[in-house]
């Protein structure tokens, strides 16, 4: 195994030196075609292996970008600033680790700047770098606000995220229209009442309350 730093505050996942090549993880869908019953020498599943594992590069890009390097990139020339700072509705798009199917749905994030911020889009990158690995929605909840408050160091950190998990709605239960909301609250959010509702009044205050990681 070749070592990477952990995913704690955020950077990479321990990569194996024997990682397969393009050729066989295409032979790997066409096993898994064939599983399901169908010919991957068909017309229309010809050059399906390629498109799949083309896709996968994009779904899991996350395993090989370090999410810290987007938020190194800070500015202290705030005039002051010390106000809360919240992003609602970020896009989520990830997949559950334990069937592989898609989770979706959205991220609030709201930071207490200690004379430092950073640029609005690089937290959405953040939670991309998260998102684009195999997750558990806790899981990617606690990643995004320990490395917010790893790196930037604010006087406090707060993420909610509210999902949909689609082994719940096409498998199993098959149970529509449910939503999952986690929170994580470090710092002042976490100590102080007033802080946390306003922080959630900001973001509209999920239904259901939070599952705190």
């Amino acid at each position: 195994m070749t070592s990477h730093p952990s995913d704690f505050p955020g950077g990479f996942h321990a990569v194996p030196d024997d990682r397969p090549s393009r050729e066989e993880a295409e032979a790997a869908v066409r096993v898994l075609l064939r599983w399901a019953g169908d010919d991957p020498q068909r017309e229309g599943l010809l050059d399906t292996p390629k498109r799949v594992v083309q896709a996968y590069e994009e779904f899991f890009g996350g395993y090989h970008t370090d999410p810290v390097e987007f938020l190194r990139r800070s500015f202290e020339e705030t005039a002051g600033y010390d106000e809360m700072v919240v992003l609602r509705d970020i896009r989520l798009e990830s997949h559950c680790e334990h069937h592989m199917v898609p989770i979706i749905g959205r991220v609030h994030v709201g930071y207490l700047p200690a004379g430092r911020v950073v640029g609005i889009s690089k937290v959405a990158r953040v939670i991309d770098v998260f998102a684009k690995r195999l997750q558990i929605q806790e899981k990617l909840t606690a990643q995004v606000a320990n490395t917010i408050n790893e790196v930037l160091q604010p006087k406090g950190v707060a993420v909610v995220v509210e999902a949909q998990h689609m082994c719940m709605t096409m498998r199993g239960v098959h149970k529509t229209g449910v939503s999952m909301v986690t929170s994580r609250m470090l710092g002042a959010f976490r100590d102080d009442f007033s802080t946390r509702r306003e922080f959630l009044s900001m973001i509209g205050n999920p239904r259901g309350g939070a599952r705190e990681t």
